[in-house]
């Protein structure tokens, strides 16, 4: 399978795009963002859990990162509400499950360097945030490694960024909100991906924004 498999174009799905599709585990949906590959794959997924559902025991050959959207993730390593951060490098192992709330969780799955080992649990609605480069932005770092950078953004109300170029290529989605650019309007559950070397000037209006995003990952090869 190859879903917006060309990493060199914009990609942009919104949440009247959504068209959720059974995995081969029963109570698991996916909504797939990209991905190169069939079963075992590089891939960008919305993941939807049905309460009380699991999923079986499995290691990740590419590296595992998860942002716990909506409910309780849990594995036989702890339990991760939502706000959580997670990664799971190469190698490492688990048996998802999930509670009497159900889960969304945002996963990336097969992308990490062989060298970037560090496993990783984040509470983000415990963390400071720090300034942004720009009045009007918050900013919590998450992860950093050979160029690439992943941090929450927040954005008030009515907040401009100036025109910037992504080197390496930026991906966001949208957690909170409507993020703006000269582009388009995204709401809640968007999510896009800009090529290396593009650029674009973002805003905010009243309703403020939320995204998660992540830099420097899409360099050709």
């Amino acid at each position: 399978m190859r879903l917006n498999a060309d990493f060199s174009r914009r990609a942009v799905i919104t949440p009247d795009q959504y068209r959720w599709v059974e995995s081969p585990t029963p109570g698991v949906e996916r909504m797939m963002l990209d991905r190169v590959g069939d079963e075992v794959a590089r891939a960008t997924s919305l993941v939807r859990y049905a309460p009380d559902s699991t999923f079986p025991t499995h290691e990740h050959g590419g590296g595992e990162e998860i942002l716990v959207l909506e409910g309780e993730f849990a594995d036989e390593h702890g339990r991760y509400p939502a706000g959580h951060y997670l990664r799971n490098p190469i190698g490492t192992a688990h048996a998802p499950r999930v509670g009497a709330q159900g889960a969304l969780i945002f996963v990336k799955l097969h992308q990490f360097s062989p060298d970037d080992t560090q496993q990783k649990v984040i509470d983000t609605r415990a963390e400071p945030w720090r300034p942004g480069l720009v009045d009007g932005l918050e900013v919590l770092p998450l992860h950093d490694f050979e160029g690439e950078h992943v941090a929450l953004v927040r954005w008030a109300p009515n907040t401009r960024f100036q025109t910037h170029a992504h080197w390496g290529g930026e991906e966001i989605l949208v957690l909170e909100g409507t993020f703006h650019d000269e582009h388009g309007a995204y709401p809640a559950g968007s999510w896009l991906r800009s090529p290396h070397r593009s650029q674009h000037t973002p805003f905010t209006r009243e309703d403020g924004a939320l995204i998660y995003v992540k830099v420097g990952h899409l360099l050709p090869e």
